[in-house]
């Protein structure tokens, strides 16, 4: 690098959705957001709850990158988080050290911060799942990072394959993570009531004792068979 950068680098001015907007995806599996979005918009597998107990939640995206091992784009994060928005944070992956710790989140639950995203590694586990906050890393190991930066805020970052901007709607359960673009959320949430209503039928299908269905019977139907 020619000069050093900035410790912190806050980007502000970013567009929230409507309320009610993220209010209709509450409560949408994000199985069937995927489904919706043709499979697209769900962060990497590995990226998963702390608690599953505690893992639903939609909220604003609020974006953060942290360098490895740093954490001053936490705590710029934090600083800017309005209540109701979702602190996603791209770490590169790291595994060195935890990007978040349990007071930290605790801190994010007080100010009203819907849940946090990482695709880092957070520690100490019984005191976030004590804190209530839905935290979803991918993985948990005790050592800490530094406060040394850089650390950037509200730009695009691309975290578990995907790509987020401040103000994208994040939903979040057991499963995982799915992001919708803010500039495709309506189209989504349309595609959404179709991809529950099928779903709907095909479970009272199977709760009615049914052993397939039209796909697979066309799949076996068109299959080259060998033998007898």
């Amino acid at each position: 690098m020619l000069d050093n950068p900035p410790l912190l680098t806050i980007h502000r001015g970013h567009r929230r959705p409507d309320k009610a907007l993220i209010e209709a995806f509450r409560g949408a599996q994000t199985s069937h957001l995927a489904d919706a979005m043709d499979g697209r918009g769900a962060l990497d597998w590995r990226i998963k709850p702390m608690d599953e107990a505690n893992a639903a939640f939609v909220g604003t995206a609020i974006t953060a990158f942290a360098y490895p091992a740093d954490i001053v784009a936490v705590y710029g994060a934090l600083s800017e988080a309005e209540p109701g928005d979702v602190i996603v944070v791209a770490n590169d992956a790291y595994t060195g050290t935890a990007v978040i710790g349990d007071l930290v989140a605790g801190m994010m639950k007080n100010k009203g911060v819907a849940a946090f995203v990482t695709d880092g590694l957070a520690r100490d586990r019984a005191g976030i799942v004590a804190a209530g906050l839905p935290l979803f890393a991918a993985g948990i190991m005790p050592a800490s990072p530094a406060g040394n930066g850089p650390g950037v805020v509200g730009a695009p970052i691309t975290i578990g394959g995907q790509h987020v901007r401040s103000g994208d709607i994040i939903v979040g359960d057991a499963d995982g993570v799915v992001v919708v673009p803010q500039d495709r959320a309506a189209a989504v949430l349309e595609r959404l009531a179709a991809v529950r209503a099928a779903e709907a039928k095909a479970v009272a299908n199977v709760e009615g004792g049914a052993t397939g269905n039209d796909r697979i019977r066309h799949f076996v139907t068109n299959a080259r068979i060998i033998g007898p």
